[in-house]
């Protein structure tokens, strides 16, 4: 289950130095879709979440995904998806500990006000639905269709901290 992070908990971005949490809330909530590009389940989710990320692209969420490797392997790992989208590496998984989170995929809301209002760990359709139902009714803005068609069925995912 998600906990509220540290506001001193630091994000390192692929290209620049980390931050501190409330430093990249200082604007926007945060809707990170955390991943572990070491197994087959983060691999399979790669098509909804940005999916589902793309659908909140113009809302007042920073989208992203936090990836739990070095920058050279979150490159690899989501390829194109890092020109699209803003990536944090987590190889030590800091993040990962600091969000309290159990298993991986995981979708997670985190207000400016460090706040985790929703979270979702594995791919569970009905869950991150109400994820995406909670950044829409913060943003004011409209949330995708969870499951979408070509989404995968539904698993537990993997554990988070191994």
């Amino acid at each position: 289950m998600a906990t509220t992070p540290s506001a001193d908990l630091v994000l390192t971005p692929l290209t620049g130095d980390g931050r501190p949490l409330r430093e990249w809330l200082t604007t926007f909530h945060m809707a990170s879709v955390v991943i572990d590009p070491y197994t087959n389940e983060s691999s399979w989710i790669l098509d909804t979440a940005a999916r589902v990320m793309r659908a909140f692209a113009g809302a007042a969420v920073r989208v992203n995904f936090i990836v739990t490797a070095s920058a050279d392997e979150a490159k690899q790992f989501l390829g194109p998806l890092t020109d699209e989208f803003l990536v944090f590496v987590d190889p030590d998984r800091n993040a990962v500990r600091g969000l309290g989170l159990q298993k991986l995929p995981a979708f997670v809301f985190i207000q400016s006000d460090l706040s985790v209002p929703a979270a979702a760990e594995g791919w569970r359709p009905v869950e991150w639905r109400k994820v995406a139902q909670s950044i829409a009714t913060t943003t004011a803005w409209s949330a995708p269709t969870i499951p979408g068609p070509k989404d995968p069925s539904p698993y537990a995912g993997t554990p988070a901290l191994v």
